[in-house]
């Protein structure tokens, strides 16, 4: 199995890629815009860059990984040949589940269909398609090529034979699989977002300042980076959809989002990504942010 298909060329899906073409598998990044895979190919690139500067690849290290990757804006004819798909797009409900009624439609029988969902149940993902037991969560932290843990969801259908391959396949990417059952926000968000939510709502009720949460979570909790600053550069409306996702599964007035981040994300202030969240990020800002992530 060394030809697989990224659906999404942002943040999350061009770290995919990445991982999988420096692991020489053949990859097959598919957006529907050329400007988005142009800006994905470059981001690769400026990563790759880091690497060989910091001695951890050579330069043909990056050439070959360079080489593994194509790009399409036609989902039909990236995934034809296909045999693991990794759908990374953004985390909307209705988006994902077209996508896979799509993969189903254009994939040879016998693909693995994955989605790096971060809170959306792989169960109803599945029944999107008419191959419910080769669905599977597949989810990267990012930075994807730095970060050692993937999720691994298996849906209610999820057969044990495409759980195996999945993690094999995460161990040879060099990652850390771990199973986890299907439940809004599985392990990592569960914990994570509503941690992310209380700094949020610390400090929409003035109780310290942005700087002051986020040194004391990181001197005083040992975290590397505070949750307003990590919030950032996960996206804020990343955040509020998966917190949306939460609420909505579990019901419980614990995980309804914060209005001061409802309304940020409302202004278009989402973080790294949009240049402003609770810090603010000018290009060189931004530059050095991503760059502190591949030291």
């Amino acid at each position: 199995m060394k030809n697989v298909a990224v659906i999404g060329a942002g943040t999350m899906g061009n770290g995919i890629a990445h991982t999988f073409a420096q692991t020489d598998y053949k990859v097959q990044l598919i957006d529907v815009s050329q400007a988005s895979l142009d800006k994905g190919i470059a981001t690769i690139t400026k990563n790759l860059d880091r690497m060989v500067a910091k001695e951890r690849i050579t330069e043909e290290d990056k050439q070959r990984t360079l080489k593994n990757i194509t790009t399409y804006t036609s989902l039909e004819e990236g995934v034809e040949y296909a045999s693991l798909v990794v759908e990374a797009a953004t985390e909307n409900v209705d988006l994902k589940l077209k996508i896979f009624r799509d993969l189903d439609k254009y994939c040879p029988d016998d693909t693995i269909l994955a989605s790096n969902t971060s809170s959306i149940s792989i169960t109803k993902i599945a029944a999107a398609t008419s191959r419910p037991e080769m669905v599977i969560g597949m989810h990267f932290m990012n930075p994807v090529p730095i970060m050692k843990l993937v999720e691994i969801i298996k849906g209610y259908n999820t057969s044990q034979e495409t759980y195996d391959t999945v993690a094999e396949i995460s161990k040879i990417l060099r990652k850390v699989p771990v199973e986890v059952n299907d439940y809004p926000g599985f392990v990592a968000n569960r914990i994570l977002m509503p941690m992310i939510n209380e700094a949020i709502e610390t400090l929409y009720n003035n109780v310290a300042g942005v700087e002051e949460i986020d040194t004391v979570m990181k001197l005083g909790m040992a975290h590397p980076m505070g949750p307003l600053q990590l919030a950032d550069f996960i996206g804020l409306d990343v955040c509020l959809s998966i917190l949306n996702v939460m609420y909505d599964g579990f019901k419980n007035p614990k995980y309804a989002p914060c209005p001061l981040l409802v309304n940020m994300v409302m202004a278009g202030k989402m973080g790294v990504k949009s240049g402003e969240g609770f810090y603010d990020y000018s290009e060189s800002r931004k530059a050095e942010t991503v760059a502190k992530m591949f030291q």
